[in-house]
């Protein structure tokens, strides 16, 4: 195969034949160019696949940031929760120690509104653990509960000049009301069968004042089935009282009440036909008649 090629002049049209070395330069220009764009189109894809790689990075980074902001801000809200529970316990503490201090007049050796004296020499530890931290504090809330108790126990003996006679059992539950059932065997008023009644029921009007018979601590203060809403007072000696069905709850587990103090509101909660209290007096565990109790003259 030979190409010809004419080219006019002025004087004349000249032949030019070219050789196969020419013929060849058009293809050996089209594969380089060919070669160059396969060769830019690979960098671009390997930067582009770069970029992709750097911006995926970036956000795993992201998204453990804000794991870890989420993890930290929980942790501290614990944290704050744990504070405030020994706050509000450690002012309750305070609150009866100064009341002990003033009952015994010892408020020159005892100072519960300032800062205890401590100090030593003390060598470099390893650092704190969150964790540990807050099983530290959930020991110390548990110490503080325990002498919270104790010290409640503590007040009531101090604060009373006459601890025998505010332990001492006697009169009614209630400030109105009357004697709607005694202790013993009667008529069930839901199925009609005879069975034991372990207490005595005051009726009365819903919300009247039910009050406690006698000083000491309380040791529940919730709901019993049959009972509803119930509180139950140890007076010390194995002695205990009972009352039952109330509307609502004016102390709780833990708390000192006083003779004759209001510890409830008269309701009809629990197995109960109408508003009143079921009284009881509990000896060693075991119910026995209130009668003798509620009748005999005060100590």
């Amino acid at each position: 195969m030979s190409v010809t090629v004419f080219i006019q002049g002025r004087n004349g049209a000249t032949r030019w034949q070219p050789g196969k070395r020419w013929l060849l330069l058009p293809m050996l220009l089209i594969a380089a160019g060919t070669g160059l764009y396969q060769h830019n189109a690979q960098q671009f894809e390997q930067q582009q696949a770069s970029v992709d790689n750097e911006r995926l990075a970036r956000q795993q980074q992201k998204d453990q940031l804000i794991e870890l902001k989420g993890a930290t801000e929980s942790q501290l809200a614990m944290l704050v929760t744990h504070v405030a529970r020994m706050q509000a316990k450690v002012s309750r503490l305070e609150a009866l120690g100064q009341q002990v201090a003033k009952d015994y007049k010892l408020e020159d050796q005892f100072d519960f509104s300032s800062e205890v004296g401590v100090g030593g020499l003390s060598e470099l530890g390893s650092n704190i653990e969150l964790d540990q931290l807050i099983q530290d504090m959930d020991k110390l809330v548990s110490r503080i509960d325990n002498n919270n108790v104790q010290l409640s126990l503590l007040e009531t003996v101090t604060s009373n000049l006459h601890i025998d006679d505010e332990r001492y059992i006697s009169g009614r539950p209630i400030q109105k009301g009357w004697l709607s059932s005694h202790y013993g065997l009667r008529n069930d008023p839901f199925n009609g069968r005879r069975t034991m009644h372990k207490g005595i029921d005051f009726a009365g009007k819903e919300g009247a004042d039910v009050v406690a018979t006698a000083g000491g601590v309380v040791t529940w203060a919730g709901s019993m089935f049959g009972y509803g809403e119930l509180i139950e007072i140890d007076h010390g000696n194995g002695l205990h009282t009972r009352y039952g069905h109330n509307k609502s709850l004016s102390v709780a587990v833990g708390d000192v009440v006083a003779k004759g103090q209001s510890i409830a509101k008269m309701g009809s909660t629990g197995r109960s036909t109408g508003p009143h209290v079921h009284y009881e007096v509990l000896r060693g565990g075991q119910q026995i008649d209130p009668k003798k109790y509620v009748y005999r003259k005060a100590g």
